[in-house]
């Protein structure tokens, strides 16, 4: 049954993947907007489309799967999914004001994990033994390998195309990479896509089971990956200017050939990890495809304080959504 709590919590976590959405829309349309090869307005209507598009064609569900056994059954109930997505909506809003870059997706894990290791103090258990492990090791890893391996195939990637490049004329060479750039950037929205949905389709998964809608196991309802593609790529319709003009301009001054390349490196990783579903962070991944780009021209090319003030972000993402979790659910467990 379709409890009011439920309600409620289906609800906030759609309410999340569309401020995932523009959160995380300068991830595919930064590059794209910064070259002047779309308008805003034309950037985030074609990655808006390409976020969808995955809905028709994605057979399976292995990020959302990571997702839904990040906490240990017994210690997930309403009430800590409920206080996982709303430190998760808070701080990618805190972010977004400020325009920090972070990742949509680890403070939605922070916050899940946080909050079911206060349910897991407060039934008397050591607060850890209520994460399992096996899942989160690995997202804890890809924090740093995910935007290294963007980095690296990056830098690969860019040599390899400046080297293919160097004899056309610099006027052609643009107008060809601006075109390429439409397609690298469907790329990168396809796999944002499909990457970011996921999540919140494996808290949504884990909803229902824990409401007793279904059994753990069971095949996932199709209104779940319809919802979460559509409000994913109606928060990407919905921009968010600040945080494009950081991964735009203010790490690197990006090119289309840059651009291309960039987009090109960061879709390659995202597909990789889905493959294996690792939920990785795409904001993660897409920085550090530009960073890559910027290492082709020198060092000094890569603005490194602001770099570093970003990585900071990533760092805290997951401890600061998890205690905010924390703190929620034990308000939460007085009040209801």
């Amino acid at each position: 049954m379709f409890t009011p709590l439920l309600i409620v919590v289906i609800c906030l976590a759609l309410i999340f993947d569309y401020t995932n959405g523009f959160h995380d829309a300068a991830n595919s349309i930064a590059t794209i907007v910064s070259t002047k090869v779309l308008t805003p307005f034309q950037a985030v209507m074609w990655a808006a489309a390409f976020n969808f598009l995955v809905y028709f064609f994605a057979k399976e569900y292995k990020v959302a799967d990571t997702i839904s056994k990040i906490v240990f059954i017994h210690y997930i109930t309403l009430n800590v999914i409920l206080a996982g997505l709303i430190a998760a909506i808070s701080w990618n809003l805190i972010t977004w004001w400020f325009g920090i870059p972070s990742s949509s997706s680890h403070t939605l894990i922070g916050g899940f994990a946080g909050a079911g290791i206060t349910n897991a103090i407060y039934m008397g258990a050591n607060g850890l033994h209520a994460v399992n492990m096996h899942y989160i090791l690995p997202i804890l890893a890809y924090i740093v390998l995910a935007p290294l391996i963007g980095l690296i195939i990056s830098y690969i990637v860019t040599i390899i195309v400046l080297h293919l490049a160097k004899s056309s004329r610099p006027s052609i060479a643009d107008r060809w990479f601006r075109r390429l750039q439409l397609v690298s950037s469907a790329a990168l929205s396809y796999a944002h896509g499909g990457n970011d949905a996921q999540k919140v389709m494996g808290i949504l998964y884990v909803s229902l089971f824990t409401a007793h809608i279904i059994k753990p196991g069971a095949a996932m309802p199709n209104w779940i990956p319809l919802c979460c593609y559509s409000a994913i790529a109606l928060g990407t319709m919905s921009g968010g200017w600040k945080i494009v003009k950081t991964m735009g301009s203010r790490i690197t001054k990006i090119t289309p050939v840059e651009g291309f390349c960039a987009e090109t490196a960061a879709a390659l990783t995202l597909f990789f990890t889905q493959k294996f579903g690792i939920p990785v962070s795409t904001t993660h991944t897409t920085t550090g495809a530009i960073i890559g780009v910027g290492l082709t021209k020198r060092l000094s090319a890569v603005r490194w304080g602001l770099t570093i003030n970003i990585i900071w972000a990533w760092i805290i993402t997951i401890p600061v959504s998890a205690l905010i979790a924390a703190g929620i659910f034990a308000f939460l467990r007085v009040m209801l």
